[in-house]
């Protein structure tokens, strides 16, 4: 009787697990919950309205090419979220030397980010998807 038992509850929990990976492999990419293309550039488009009335950020980028920086970053996130794009601008290194950044900006930047994804209606869970997948590159872009 126990290993009749067993048996029931393995195959039991065998088909719980892989009824879980069919649902995450089925799963919409955040790409698609953030909106796919014309999402990303509804929420880059924002946020560069957001940093353009934030005068404790726009002199970072005052001497920034605006074009360039739309397709940079709309191009980033979309390989952020799993998009089908691939970045081919500078690294954040690159981009963030010399500019001294400190915490208190960066999270204002944050915050510009966050308000131009509400504005742009993306959902909460979609938006801490986003900033987690951004938030490793934090130690890349503050340079004291």
């Amino acid at each position: 009787m126990r290993i009749l038992t067993s048996l029931i509850l393995s195959l039991m929990l065998l088909s719980c697990s892989s009824l879980s990976q069919d649902s995450r492999s089925q799963a919409p990419l955040l790409y698609d919950e953030l909106g796919g293309q014309q999402g990303l550039e509804r929420i880059v488009d924002n946020f560069i309205m957001e940093i353009a009335r934030n005068e404790r950020v726009l002199p970072f980028f005052a001497d920034s090419n605006v074009e360039r920086f739309r397709d940079m970053v709309t191009e980033h996130f979309c390989m952020i979220a799993d998009g089908p794009c691939e970045y081919t601008g500078d690294t954040m290194i690159q981009v963030h030397t010399g500019m001294q950044i400190n915490e208190a900006e960066f999270n204002a930047v944050v915050e510009n980010l966050m308000t131009a994804m509400d504005d742009a209606g993306v959902p909460i869970g979609a938006q801490n998807r986003l900033l987690a997948r951004l938030a490793p590159l934090r130690s890349e872009i503050i340079h004291l």
